[in-house]
């Protein structure tokens, strides 16, 4: 394990064979240091003694960034469906474009028919902070964390004015030191995405976070919208938990539930999934994103995943087993019917349901017996039809 005082690790390979981690814990928060930091914060509105807001097991965050597309409206939209569909957390990113990009900034993908420039997106794409404030406010009255990433010294001083739960570092910020300070000086939990680090970044982000003391988690995440089938990198949740002492989990841009019902069946512990609201809606990410009732089924599969988890099955004693047995095995039988004093031959004997009568592994016994009485063959066969 990776821990706060080591960067030399050693990571071991992971073959086609993915092995069950122990990283998953059923029953337990997320990780300790999570539902102690989160339930214990004034930003949460949640008393230290709170049970974990987002229950004992899987973080599941719907992940809006900007399919708002600028709309407070549908920003607040998004956290009412988000709630109803029993995701635990909403996420926003959060751009102040003055203090993070120039009219420079390229288009990652030129989407925008009303935006002239990356940077005019950004702007569009702001609130103030009353209206952030209004958007975190919100998200407790549903019983949701807020959560989202900051782009800025500014915007991280902004989420913590407003009383931000988690802190998420996008991709593209792992190696943005400075960033990293400002966050882990809040002391807030903290999310680090993988998609575009190498294990150097990481590196640093975790011991960074680790020294401070600050709750975080690391998620296994594909910097491609939508990722393919190919390039999801399951095996790397067994990587990131062998690697970093924390709670790891899954940023899912494959625009399906697939790939988080599988994580978690691998131990993770968090999943982070782009929602929209329709498959036609505009903007950049939603060819990434899974729709609000696709989001349902997501939560369904993975809180019954969770119940599956938590309750190993024991091979030896399985309740109510031996019943089960005598209904669908079988016994011995005759294959027609036979008088009275009949010698039986194997060709004589089969197998027949139910299985409560004389076992399969006494068949080649009874070879060479004689019946007692006529014997039919819609019965099973009984020790009192045989001769001592």
């Amino acid at each position: 394990m990776h821990n706060s005082g080591e960067l030399e690790v050693e990571v071991t390979a992971i073959g086609p064979v993915l092995l069950r981690p122990t990283i998953f814990r059923p029953g337990v928060c997320t990780s300790p240091a999570f539902h102690e930091a989160i339930t214990g914060r004034g930003g949460s509105g949640l008393e230290p003694e709170a049970s974990c807001p987002f229950g004992d097991g899987v973080l599941i965050i719907a992940e809006v960034a900007q399919t708002h597309d600028g709309s407070l409206g549908q920003a607040h939209a998004f956290i009412d469906a988000a709630a109803d569909s029993g995701a635990d957390a909403i996420k926003f990113q959060t751009h102040i474009a003055a203090a993070e990009s120039t009219r420079d900034e390229p288009w990652r993908v030129p989407f925008s028919r009303q935006d002239a420039s990356r940077y005019d997106y950004w702007q569009r794409m702001e609130f103030t902070a009353d209206q952030w404030a209004g958007l975190a406010e919100h998200a407790r009255e549903r019983d949701v964390l807020f959560v989202s990433s900051p782009f800025s010294a500014e915007a991280v001083r902004l989420l913590d004015e407003v009383g931000v739960d988690i802190f998420k570092v996008a991709s593209g910020e792992v190696g943005h030191v400075a960033l990293l300070e400002d966050i882990i000086a809040t002391g807030r939990p903290v999310i680090f995405s993988s998609g575009l680090s190498d294990f150097a970044e990481l590196d640093t982000a975790v011991k960074m976070a680790s020294k401070a003391g600050v709750p975080h988690a690391v998620l296994q995440c594909t910097t491609a919208y939508p990722c393919p089938p190919e390039r999801v990198g399951l095996n790397q949740i067994q990587v990131l938990a062998d690697r970093f002492d924390c709670p790891v989990g899954l940023s899912d841009h494959s625009g399906t539930i697939f790939p988080g019902l599988a994580s978690v069946a691998l131990g993770a512990a968090i999943i982070e999934i782009h929602v929209t609201f329709s498959r036609a809606m505009f903007g950049p990410d939603v060819p990434a994103s899974i729709t609000l009732e696709q989001m349902k089924k997501l939560v369904e599969g993975i809180r019954f995943l969770e119940v599956a988890l938590a309750n190993p099955v024991d091979r030896v004693n399985v309740p109510g087993r031996e019943e089960l047995r005598g209904l669908f095995t079988r016994s011995v039988a005759l294959r027609h019917d036979l008088p009275a004093g009949t010698v039986l031959s194997r060709e004589d004997l089969t197998l027949k349901k139910p299985g409560s009568g004389i076992p399969p592994d006494d068949l080649d016994g009874l070879v060479g017996r004689r019946l007692r009485r006529a014997t039919a063959a819609d019965r099973l066969l009984t020790s009192s039809d045989l001769e001592d």
